[in-house]
Formats: structure tokens, C-alpha cells, sequence
């Protein structure tokens, strides 16, 4: 286990203009770099951290001028860093799909969280952060499951940052998915519009459930691209931003993600392990937007992974 330290004293930080837009446990993941996520998170909950003297979500955008107070936090000793193995680094460094002076997209692979926390000591974003020292403001932009492949943007300024989250709040960026569904869909295409809720338990685990009254609206937009069996490969275009959203739309439909453990059909997925399927075969395999330091909007393609591809064949 990594050994820890407390720092000594409550410190106080002005926000300034550069600063402005963050979520505020972005900040402070930033900020405490090696103290885990799971410990910022309770100090959060806890109102621990206060912004102009009042408690806050994980969730609010810090404001030019705020005073954050943050509390002692226990750090990771620099002697015992939690680096990646340089296999992953190295797969890292092939997965590049796109590049300029403010942005990088990813071809993540499956298996690997964005971030650390939750038991891991490091994801993607730490790892880039090693590959890239020189990029002292790399983010990640939005979020992929940790079994879910593809598409990953990551801005490298801050104003960038709140450029596209703004982009996303206003539903201006277009994802698109490739997913086989274990179902016999039609070929029309279908919007699911049914509220989520998250973080529900069932048998020690957290999940989201479709919740009328509670839930949060979520819509997602199913077009069927080919029948394999009983399987259907199909473009599926999240119109909201939930929590596991593709997923449980998809078991809403009687057609489930291949591969999904949490919320799929567990004798479908046993087939598909004897045809080598052993991940979600969930892919982001675009993303198409308007950068503001671009004239044109730009479009980033991930091809499907050699280990999905496969599969398709065999079922055809």
C-alpha cells in the first residue's frame, strides 16, 4: 500500500481567470496531485471544502473571485509513485487519433478507467500526464466507462476546457457508438426517452435504474445496422449525458449490450465468451463538434478494435 502523509494547515486559494469553469473536485484533483479520489470526495461530501464559506457538490464550477477553503489532505509520499507499467504506456502513445495545439483524442482501449480512484492508483489521465509533462493543463474532457473503447478527448488549456464543457451542457457534441445488442431489433430507427436514476444498490453494488419519477431525463437515439443472428450491431447516439445511459436503454429495449455483465443477459454473454468475447462491446466510435479554434467542425473517427471486428465475423 502506497504510505501517506497529512499536509499541515487549512489553505485558502482566490480563484482567478484562468481558473474560472472548473468543477471544483477537478480543481482539487489538480491541485492534491497523489491524494486519492475517493479521499477528496469525502472531504467534499463532508463540507470540508468550502467555497465563499458555504458547502458545495463535487459538481460546481468554480467563479472568478471565489475563495475555496481547502482542508489538510493526506498525499502520497513522492517516493512512492503510482506509475503505470510501460506496456500500457507505450499502447498509449500508438492509440493517438488527433492532435493540435489545444486538443488530443484517444483511441482508449477497453479495461483501462479514465482515472484513478475506487482502488486504482492510476487511469489514462494520470498515465497521459507522464507521457506529457510538458502539458501542465491536460484533462480529460468527458468520460468513458472503464470497459468501453474508443473515442477520448482531452483539452490541453483551461479555456479550452470550458469551451467544450459548455459545448457538451449544450448538447453540440455529437457521440456516436457502435454496440452489438443481444436482440433481434428492426431495422427503423428508435429514440428511448426514460429517466435514470444512479447509484441504487443491488447485492453490494451500485447501479442505475430506470426511475419515472426520480430519475433524471435521459434519451438515446438506437438505428440497427445489421442483423447477425440473434445479435444486432447498431449505431447508437446518446442525446443525453446519464450514467451508464447506452447500457440500460439498451436491457430497456430487450436487447442488452453484448458482454454487459451489470445489465445484460448472462446466457447471451456466455455464448459470446465461447466466441471470444471477454469485454462490453460497447465502442465510441465518434465524435463530431465545432472547435472554437477551428474554422471547420471536426469530425474523429475510432476504428472498432481488432477484438470486436473478429467477432462480427464470427457471427456472420
Amino acid at each position: 500500500m502506497m504510505p501517506m502523509s497529512v499536509s499541515s494547515a487549512v489553505e485558502f486559494v482566490r480563484i482567478g481567470d484562468g481558473q474560472e469553469g472548473q468543477r471544483i473536485d477537478n480543481f482539487l484533483l489538480a491541485r492534491a496531485k497523489g491524494v486519492p479520489r475517493s479521499h477528496l470526495y469525502r472531504v467534499l461530501r463532508r463540507g470540508e471544502v468550502r467555497v465563499n464559506k458555504g458547502r458545495v457538490k463535487p459538481g460546481y464550477r468554480l467563479r472568478n473571485g471565489d475563495l475555496v477553503r481547502i482542508p489538510p489532505l493526506r498525499c502520497g509520499l513522492p517516493d512512492a509513485p503510482a506509475y503505470p507499467a510501460r506496456s500500457r504506456l507505450e499502447y498509449l502513445l500508438s492509440a493517438l487519433l488527433y492532435e493540435d495545439e489545444r486538443l488530443i483524442a484517444l483511441n482508449k482501449p477497453s479495461g483501462i478507467a479514465v482515472h484513478g480512484g475506487s482502488g486504482l492508483r492510476w487511469g489514462l489521465i494520470e498515465a497521459m500526464r507522464i507521457l506529457r509533462p510538458e502539458l501542465p493543463e491536460l484533462e480529460l474532457v468527458h468520460r468513458l466507462d472503464r470497459e468501453t473503447s474508443g473515442c477520448l478527448l482531452l483539452s490541453k488549456r483551461r479555456s479550452t476546457l470550458r469551451e467544450l464543457h459548455r459545448s457538451l451542457r449544450e448538447r453540440a457534441v455529437e457521440k456516436r457508438y457502435s454496440a452489438l445488442l443481444a436482440g433481434r431489433l428492426e431495422y427503423r430507427e428508435r429514440v428511448v426517452d426514460v429517466p435514470l436514476r444512479k447509484n441504487l444498490p443491488r447485492g453490494g453494488e451500485r447501479i442505475v435504474r430506470i426511475d419515472p419519477r426520480a430519475g433524471k431525463p435521459a434519451r438515446t437515439r438506437f438505428r440497427p445496422v445489421r442483423r447477425l443472428g440473434d445479435f444486432t450491431l447498431a449505431e447508437v447516439e446518446p442525446l443525453t449525458g446519464r450514467t451508464h445511459q447506452i447500457r440500460v436503454h439498451a436491457a430497456h429495449l430487450a436487447a442488452p449490450v453484448a458482454g454487459d455483465e451489470k445489465y445484460g443477459d448472462a446466457a447471451a454473454n456466455r455464448r459470446l465468451r465461447g466466441l471470444g468475447l471477454d469485454r462490453l462491446f460497447l465502442h465510441a466510435s465518434a465524435l463530431v463538434f465545432q472547435p472554437g479554434h477551428r474554422d471547420r467542425p471536426l469530425s474523429i473517427e475510432a476504428p472498432l478494435p481488432p477484438e470486436l471486428a473478429s467477432l462480427l465475423e464470427r457471427l456472420r
